[in-house]
């Protein structure tokens, strides 16, 4: 089988490429800077992968989406999944939309989810592509491209933006990052390894992923109104309405709680100990 990856040499492409090879399927590639092109990828390969920007995605599926044909399984790999898919459906293809939930850092699929909005394609074919990233141990959910959007405004959309905020925050009341270190708990470092993991990245995927997600705004209007509530609450000092609010949160939490504070233990235990 032959896998062809349109973007193949950028970093996820990379990692995919190593992915398929373990796999013992071969690999062709296209980029800026190959000798092979978009075109020859499409018409070569069994499955066709898109890895390019989000930006770039749906304009490099209606490029290619002439060249493909019933017999081939056409993909993409983009944090958004309702226009790519879309798009991809414009083909012949088999549809089958991923969204990896990591970056190119990570050393294999071990443990890591991917997730899939298959569109239009057979279960033979479903089971087969997913077969490859469960055999490397990859963790798969299945859902529709839609679903996946509106999930992605709160597990992407709120958590990066309310990082954001964080770091925006800390900026503009002009404190020293590395001085708050020397007053901070695990946690706090956590926290700050979080905001400063998101900082080394490039601005551009995550502004991509904030700005191209239709969802999103109706989560950071309510992410705003809890942020007005919670300041006020903290202004009048109201001790019950923080203690109900509080409660709410943690009932709607209930199931959680417990896996929570055995994950962040174990982050605090390596992290006091190494």
């Amino acid at each position: 089988m032959l896998a062809g990856i349109i973007g193949g040499t950028g970093r996820m492409g990379r990692f995919f490429r190593s992915v398929f090879e373990s796999a013992g399927w071969d690999v062709i590639v296209s980029g800026t800077r190959t000798p092979l092109t978009n075109r020859d990828v499409a018409e070569r390969g069994d499955l066709i992968m898109v890895s390019v920007p989000i930006r770039s995605t749906v304009a490099v599926i209606h490029e290619i989406a002439p060249l493909i044909t019933g017999e081939q399984i056409l993909c993409d790999l983009t944090s958004l999944k309702v226009e790519p898919v879309r798009a991809m459906l414009a083909s012949r293809a088999q549809v089958i939309g991923l969204h990896p939930m990591f970056g190119p850092g990570v050393r294999s699929l071990k443990n890591q989810t991917i997730i899939a909005t298959p569109a239009r394609c057979s279960d033979e074919a479903l089971a087969s592509v997913l077969g490859i990233f469960r055999g490397q141990g990859a963790r798969i959910t299945v859902t529709t491209p839609d679903d996946h959007d509106r999930m992605m405004a709160v597990v992407q959309g709120l958590i990066h933006a309310s990082t954001l905020c964080m770091a925006d925050t800390v900026r503009r009341l002009h404190v020293d990052v590395e001085r708050t270190l020397e007053f901070t708990s695990p946690i706090y470092r956590i926290q700050m390894g979080l905001i400063g993991r998101l900082l080394a990245q490039d601005p551009d995927l995550y502004g991509d992923m904030l700005q191209m997600n239709p969802y999103v705004p109706e989560v950071l209007a309510v992410f705003e109104r809890t942020v007005q509530d919670l300041r006020s609450i903290v202004e009048t000092g109201d001790r019950d309405r923080f203690r109900r609010n509080f409660e709410n949160n943690s009932l709607h939490y209930a199931d959680y709680r417990g896996i929570a504070t055995e994950e962040t233990d174990d982050l605090i235990d390596y992290m006091v100990n190494r």
